[in-house]
């Protein structure tokens, strides 16, 4: 018997392409689990054939368990100190084995035994064809459309099958089984049976790969893509920039009567692209992605990541675009946030802000209206930038002289100071959990203090708009901290 079972790993090892190996796992696996069926409870079982001779042994195992942690399964384990009567140096996370009977080959079941030894090799297969798949490096994924699969796609190429996800394909696009499709290779999750690649169409790194495909100046590091932003199967936009001066990134990107540019749009339904400078300038790199909307002029808030872009009437919903379309694209390209005014509304946000910091000074500095005035006039916003920044900068303004700078800014100081402990003050009865919550910052935690909002159940139970008129916070980021204040509700965390 023992000599059949070695002619049948080597044939079946021939005849599949698998390593001799792999085979005798999948038989060792079969032995074990036909073993497991005489004991009761979930044991452990381990059998290990010769290679040379085809004799086997079968083995009971326990895993050690440190003694505080109990056993969960009595059949499978076994306590510390019980084990080290056994093996006296024995160590948690080891096993202890016993030899048992082993079970001959012909009670197995001849049904069973092969559907395990198959199933083990036709793993092995998979693995062997997607390590060869993936050892090309490839990014992109060109196959034919097999089947659909609760809502997904699953597209083979030779025999490797790839996933594209409802979620990831481009919006009203129809593809049928036999069509042909590329998609991007975004993870390989081998947990997934049948398709472990997963792929998409609608990721800015798609539209990426397509052009590094169709641009040879960017395979040869002339050109680089530094960002994509994508409402996919609409339009798009890439930030491109050139490490040689002879050559234009823009023109390079469309080619000759747009050739470059035409075969990515119909790769991808026809998402119409537009190609954008990148910048180091922020601003100058949010001009750019706003395009063809003309900007009139542009604040940089670098605190808040965020510049409010004043455009005239004509305009204005250019740069806003259909359902806010080319603002949002514009944004995700460059990374700010960016707020789109008319001059109107850009003198009234100014006129707004400018009263703000005049009362501020007035009031924390105790000084007159004309001294605010010139202060909000040589760009100082802030508290802070009264007290800490460089007193050169201070004594260059013509309206103050020493005495003035030295006496504004200790009491700015002297301000923030009493700002800060009223803060601490304030804060003494905020509970650590609302403390530790993720996104709060000291600023955020005064303002709820005051509010009356002490403990991370406070913060959820509240509304939106009540959040927003506490905080000031936008609807969306208010959204986002009560659903954070709420995760332990769901988790049955206590707070």
């Amino acid at each position: 018997m023992n000599r059949e079972l070695l002619m049948l790993v080597e044939a079946i090892s021939r005849e599949k392409n698998v390593e001799r190996d792999v085979v005798f796992g999948a038989v060792e696996l079969a032995l074990a689990q036909a073993t497991k069926k005489l004991y009761p409870g979930e044991v452990d079982i381990r059998v290990s054939i010769d290679r040379d001779s085809g004799n086997y042994e079968t083995f009971r195992r326990w895993l050690v368990v440190p003694d505080d942690a109990g056993l969960q399964n009595p059949e499978a384990e076994e306590l510390l100190m019980d084990a080290r009567d056994r093996i006296a140096d024995v160590e948690v996370g080891e096993h202890i084995e016993e030899g048992v009977e082993s079970v001959p080959i012909g009670r197995i079941g001849a049904m069973a035994a092969k559907q395990v030894i198959l199933q083990k090799i036709r793993d092995a297969e998979r693995e062997m064809l997607l390590n060869d798949f993936m050892s090309r490096g490839e990014k992109i994924f060109t196959g034919t459309v097999k089947r659909m699969d609760k809502g997904d796609i699953i597209v083979e190429s030779g025999r490797v099958e790839g996933r594209l996800r409802r979620s990831e394909m481009i919006p009203k696009e129809n593809l049928r089984n036999g069509d042909r499709v590329r998609a991007m290779i975004m993870e390989v999750d081998l947990t997934l049976r049948g398709a472990p690649i997963i792929l998409s169409r609608s990721a800015p790194e798609f539209m990426m790969e397509l052009f590094r495909n169709e641009v040879p100046e960017i395979e040869q590091g002339l050109l680089e893509i530094k960002s994509c932003a994508r409402d996919a199967g609409s339009r798009a936009k890439i930030a491109v920039l050139s490490h040689d001066r002879r050559v234009d990134p823009i023109g390079t990107c469309v080619g000759v009567r747009g050739t470059r540019v035409n075969a990515v749009t119909n790769e991808l339904a026809g998402e119409r692209v537009d190609i954008v400078l990148w910048s180091e300038d922020p601003a100058q790199f949010v001009i750019g992605a706003l395009a063809p909307a003309n900007v009139s002029s542009i604040v940089v808030d670098e605190e808040k990541h965020a510049m409010d872009v004043v455009v005239d009437e004509e305009n204005l919903a250019i740069a806003i675009g259909r359902g806010g379309q080319n603002v949002r694209l514009a944004s995700d390209l460059t990374g700010w946030k960016i707020n789109i005014m008319d001059a109107a509304e850009s003198a009234q946000k100014q006129a707004t802000e400018t009263d703000t910091s005049r009362r501020l000074f007035m009031e924390k500095l105790d000084v007159d209206e004309e001294i605010a005035d010139i202060l909000i006039a040589e760009g100082f916003s802030s508290l802070e930038e009264v007290a800490y920044v460089p007193i050169q900068e201070m004594l260059e303004i013509e309206s103050f002289d020493e005495d003035t700078v030295n006496e504004l800014r200790a009491r700015a100081k002297d301000a923030l100071l009493t700002m800060e402990i009223a803060r601490e003050e304030s804060v003494e009865g905020v509970s650590q959990n609302l403390r530790d919550l993720e996104g709060l910052t000291p600023e955020l935690i005064a303002k709820l203090a005051e509010g009356g909002v002490h403990s991370r159940d406070d913060l959820a139970d509240l509304a939106i708009d009540e959040l927003t008129d506490l905080t000031g916070q936008s609807p969306e980021d208010a959204k986002a901290l009560i659903l954070k204040a709420r995760e332990h509700w769901f988790a049955g965390q206590p707070e």
